[in-house]
């Protein structure tokens, strides 16, 4: 017999040949051929819908395939690139309400599928649970599905501390810590393992800093360090402790700010230190962690979020509508979603080949080298503005 192309070792490797007669409407019907049994195995895990008869090939897609194409060929109009973490157990620290980022990296990494367990503040931690229970969150809690989100474990947390020895006598007496154990990093990573075993995604949704008000002229050295280590130093904890305890192929991923990298009146502190060391770390962590547990690292830089957090700054709806009037996207107000769904997408196997990236969430405001809502411009921006 004559040596024939088989349309499906083309698919699978365009470059190959198949000694068996010509696959028959991509329908794989030759059981002798190897190469279309793979294919067949592939297209029953779902890409079976490429060739459900409900719309006609493209020209790209007739070219692809090969110029011996089946003119019946068809493809599904519901042709989709679903994010599935099925399976995967996610860690996400630092959620104490139903309005901040790590509430909806959460409920994205929940909405692909995977199982998420919590590390909330010890101090908001009664709050939250009693808010869980009670249902007050229940309206956040709904899935596409209609069903409710939910948490496998809500574990206590205080990121500051890495040991059990590490906590002052001054907060480990304090009622609202007095009546939890087991809050350090190690030891809530050392009871994930107990109760879950191996985790695949790592969220750290944490930062905090006392002095976050004062001008970074009048930030104490105390106040300074405090926010480097409950905002940035926390990660590398973090990872030191979840890394040994991650699948290869796990994805870590944190929060900043542009103010980690642009000026920001007003967001002082240290904070906009403590952000800064967090890009940098993330990309040392990416290298060290990628090569010792083959897990990737990545931070995202989110706009500006009216949560109750944010509204400790003092600003933030300034800071909202500053974004909204001069980010590339103009009158964009910034979704929590819109940072959950990049998560999601950051802690799937489509972003693989990502790590050590800071990657912006805030409608192109980063790119924005001034302001063009002054009065400075009057109406000679306007034209950018038209259709």
């Amino acid at each position: 017999m004559a040596t024939t192309t088989c349309r499906a070792a083309s698919i699978a490797s365009p470059s190959r040949l198949c000694n068996k007669k010509i696959c028959s409407r991509m329908a794989i019907r030759t059981p002798a051929c190897k190469t279309s049994a793979r294919l067949s195995t592939f297209l029953s895990s779902g890409a079976s819908a490429l060739f459900n008869k409900t719309n006609t090939i493209s020209r790209s897609q007739r070219h692809v395939l090969g110029s011996k194409y089946n003119r019946n060929m068809t493809v599904s109009a519901n042709l989709t690139l679903p994010i599935d973490l099925r399976g995967k157990k996610a860690f996400v620290a630092g959620v104490a309400d139903d309005q901040g980022f790590g509430w909806a990296i959460s409920k994205a990494l929940a909405q692909a599928g995977a199982e998420v367990i919590l590390g909330t503040w010890v101090p908001a931690l009664n709050i939250f649970e009693s808010s869980l229970r009670r249902g007050k969150f229940d309206e956040s809690r709904v899935l596409s599905d209609g069903s409710l989100m939910e948490f496998a474990k809500v574990y206590p947390m205080d990121a500051v501390y890495d040991e059990p020895e590490d906590v002052p006598e001054d907060v480990r007496t304090n009622k609202r810590y007095a009546k939890n154990d087991g809050y350090t990093v190690s030891e809530v990573a050392a009871r994930v393992k107990e109760d879950f075993g191996n985790v695949d995604i790592v969220v750290h949704s944490l930062a905090n800093g006392p002095e976050v008000a004062k001008p970074l002229l009048e930030t104490s050295r105390r106040g300074y360090l405090a926010a480097i280590s409950a905002s940035s130093y926390s990660l590398v904890s973090m990872v030191q402790r979840f890394g040994p305890m991650m699948n290869e192929g796990g994805a870590v991923i944190s929060l900043t700010y542009l103010a980690g990298e642009r000026v920001v009146p007003g967001y002082g502190g240290g904070m906009s230190s403590a952000k800064s060391a967090l890009e940098g770390d993330t990309r040392v962590l990416a290298f060290e962690a990628g090569r010792k547990y083959k897990i990737r690292v990545n931070t995202i830089s989110a706009g500006p979020l009216g949560s109750r957090a944010a509204k400790s700054i003092g600003f933030i709806d300034e800071m909202i509508q500053y974004s909204k009037g001069n980010a590339c996207i103009l009158d964009q107000q910034l979704a929590a979603e819109d940072v959950g769904n990049t998560a999601a997408f950051l802690c799937s196997p489509m972003a693989q080949a990502i790590t050590g990236t800071t990657l912006y969430v805030d409608h192109g405001l980063h790119v924005m080298g001034l302001g063009t809502d002054g009065p400075v411009f009057g109406d000679s921006m306007d034209s950018f503005s038209e259709p």
